[in-house]
């Protein structure tokens, strides 16, 4: 293992010498480092000032963890540049194609370009939040808890591996320095909101969600460092000259992996749908089981914030007339199915569009936030003993067709994060993510679709008449 791991020493010692010999980029480093934190420690006083005026210290109290946070990125920001032109770079210079000569494997170049472009950021990172924290007490300002604390330091450090390694595939599949900062983008601005999330969190003074915050950053960023180690290839490296937007070889990939030579829909059926969903076995149990979760978390949440309904209160409430609710559930069917079935549709495509940026990471919390929903009202009608038929009639006959939809729909989201992190050698990333997306089309189109037309029907004509069944009785 060792005498696999020594060339990538080397080849660290060497970027880092480069890094280390140009003052663009000690520079910005420094300074970052150095002066950002003496603003934040200066903002804090005037805010600590302002609000004790108005008895809102609490306010200042959590802006103290949050500028904490904010002095820990600015430099990851800003030195992402290093991991940006660690391919791109060396490319345009024409200094590339030694190292890219050597017996070194491409795991092995991969690996020290990536050691070497998060060394910088982490350095800078570190140096600044001790530099805010020793200004803190040389102010007299208490300094956050210790578990606090910790959870930034882990935070800020998983996060620079994370955009480091972002960037490092995206100046490795990038054919210039231009082109690789203007995708930087899909970077900064993520993670970002990520930030503002954390601080919503913080000021709230949850810490167990950050916990939950520092496991899903954690498993992006080691699937952003699958990603670049399974897709690297030293002789595209070389070959690629420029990038030129093709739609029509985009869309000829996507429609050959969605349609391929099926004539019919019985032969599409056959020979592209069902392999397909036969590979979202694993998928599936496994979205299976993140669904539970969420309907165990749900509960817990009820045990936590308990709400309880005696029945006397049932009793004092005016219960709606019923003839009223049957014009207001059986007024408008048609439509309530088309909303019903938009609803569950678009929110499927919403788990999609966040499950391509996170490799199905956050595609998975749509469901899980629904069924913690289910288990929450579960916990809730059996702490109040109350009647869970009509319940049952509201959920149970299109459940069982929307659930299994949104099951299938989230396993080809997690479907699409797996197929970018294993390794394929013949295919670039932008021909995995095309022929991942159209897998994802066949089990929408085929499978999901006409489940959630089935369950859409069947809350909007079918479970109306059990509800007023049940109630009339």
């Amino acid at each position: 293992m060792w005498t696999e791991l020594r060339p990538v020493w080397i080849l660290v010692r060497r970027e880092l010498r480069d890094q280390l010999r140009d003052w663009r980029i000690i520079f910005p480093i420094l300074i970052l480092a150095l002066g950002f934190p003496f603003i934040m420690n200066w903002t804090v006083r005037e805010m600590l000032d302002f609000t004790s005026e108005y008895g809102a210290s609490i306010v200042a109290d959590r802006l103290v963890p949050f500028l904490f946070m904010v002095v820990g990125f600015f430099p990851i920001s800003v030195s992402l540049v290093i991991a940006l032109e660690s391919f791109a770079g060396e490319k345009e210079r024409n200094s590339i194609e030694p190292l890219l000569n050597t017996p070194l494997l491409d795991w092995q170049i991969y690996v020290g370009k990536l050691l070497a472009s998060t060394l910088m950021p982490l350095l800078g990172s570190y140096l600044a939040m001790i530099v805010y924290l020793v200004g803190l007490v040389n102010r007299g300002i208490s300094l956050p808890q210790p578990i606090i604390m910790t959870q930034i330091f882990l935070l800020t450090t998983i996060q620079a591996v994370m955009m480091v390694s972002g960037a490092v595939v995206i100046s490795s599949q990038a054919t210039s320095v231009r082109a690789a900062n203007l995708l930087s983008s899909f970077i900064v601005l993520p993670v970002a909101f990520l930030i503002q999330w954390e601080a919503l969190v913080m000021f709230w003074g949850n810490e167990m969600t950050l916990w939950w915050v520092l496991l899903g950053t954690f498993i992006l960023a080691v699937l952003l460092s699958r990603v670049g180690v399974s897709h690297f290839n030293r002789e595209k490296v070389l070959g690629r000259e420029i990038d030129v937007l093709k739609p029509a070889w985009a869309w000829q990939v996507f429609w050959k992996q969605f349609k391929g030579e099926a004539r019919s829909l019985s032969e599409w059926y056959v020979q592209k749908v069902f392999p397909t969903f036969r590979e979202l076995l694993v998928p599936s149990i496994l979205t299976l089981a993140i669904a539970l979760v969420g309907m165990a978390i749900g509960a817990y949440m009820l045990q936590q914030y308990p709400v309880l309904v005696t029945a006397s209160k049932l009793e004092q409430q005016n219960l709606p007339d019923i003839e009223r609710l049957r014009q207001a559930l059986l007024g408008n069917q048609p439509g309530m199915f088309l909303l019903i079935f938009w609803q569950n549709l678009r929110v499927l495509l919403l788990s999609m569009v966040l499950g391509i940026f996170t490799f199905g990471v956050v595609g998975a919390l749509p469901i899980m936030g629904t069924m913690a929903a289910v288990g929450f009202l579960g916990a809730f009608l059996s702490t109040n003993q109350v009647s869970l038929l009509p319940i049952l009639a509201m959920i149970v006959p299109h459940g069982i067709f929307e659930v299994p939809a949104a099951i299938f729909a989230t396993a080809a989201v997690l479907k699409i994060g797996a197929a970018l992190a294993t390794p394929a050698r013949d295919f670039t990333i932008g021909e995995v993510l095309l022929r991942s997306l159209a897998d994802w089309a066949k089990i929408m189109v085929g499978i999901v679709v006409p489940l959630l037309l089935v369950a859409a029907f069947i809350e909007a004509f079918v479970t109306p008449q059990l509800v007023l069944a049940i109630l009339g009785s």
